[in-house]
């Protein structure tokens, strides 16, 4: 398990929250548009190898998906607010069911995905509110806030045998050092599943 902020529920006691990010990503890195309805000249390079590639529970979410709550930009919201609510086989069955928070300063009306609201107040401080499981899909910003503050435990990274050379990546230049272990690597289709958590070995001199 990846180390947790635990805090007190006045009624439930103790509670554990980890936070995960899940990603479709290349070799080099570059998260941006993996199923090319940005319309940017590379995108698309996730769904190139069929729908296959990257249907059902590909990051191996299981229950921690049941219990979690799944936190999203409002770009990634819209988008998958079009795609989700119109399928019935079990994964979007629990898709459509976990309860989503929205990030979001402009967006009123969630009534077309099901269990949405908007954040009201901090990003931050809502997470570290959260008494669930928070599960974040794509929604670059929304990561990079979570990164800024050291509240990322886990990342799900589905590698696809692709080389962009342009593109958002997930870890930018610049960006602040993380220490990471890997838990698992295993193929999905044409992708490669890796879970990385937070590095638990002491550093040397600590």
């Amino acid at each position: 398990m990846p180390p947790v902020r635990t805090g007190e529920h006045p009624q439930k006691g103790t509670f554990i929250v980890s936070v995960i990010v899940i990603e479709f990503i290349t070799l080099d890195g570059v998260v941006s548009d993996p199923d090319g309805s940005a319309g940017t000249p590379a995108g698309g390079w996730a769904f190139r190898h069929g729908p296959e590639a990257v249907a059902g529970d590909k990051f191996r979410l299981g229950g921690v998906l049941d219990g979690g709550v799944l936190l999203l930009g409002r770009g990634t919201w819209q988008l998958f607010s079009r795609i989700w609510p119109g399928r019935d086989d079990p994964f979007s069955a629990r898709m459509n069911a976990v309860r989503k928070l929205v990030v979001s300063r402009t967006l009123t009306d969630t009534s077309a995905w099901t269990n949405s609201q908007v954040i009201d107040g901090d990003l931050i401080d809502a997470v570290k509110r959260e008494q669930r499981d928070v599960i974040i899909a794509g929604s670059l910003s929304v990561v990079r806030a979570l990164m800024a503050a050291d509240l990322i435990d886990e990342y799900r990274l589905l590698t696809f045998p692709a080389v962009l050379g342009a593109g958002d990546r997930l870890f930018p230049a610049g960006g602040p050092p993380a220490y990471l272990e890997c838990l698992s690597a295993e193929t999905a289709g044409a992708a490669v599943l890796t879970r990385y958590r937070r590095e638990t070995r002491a550093l040397p001199g600590v």
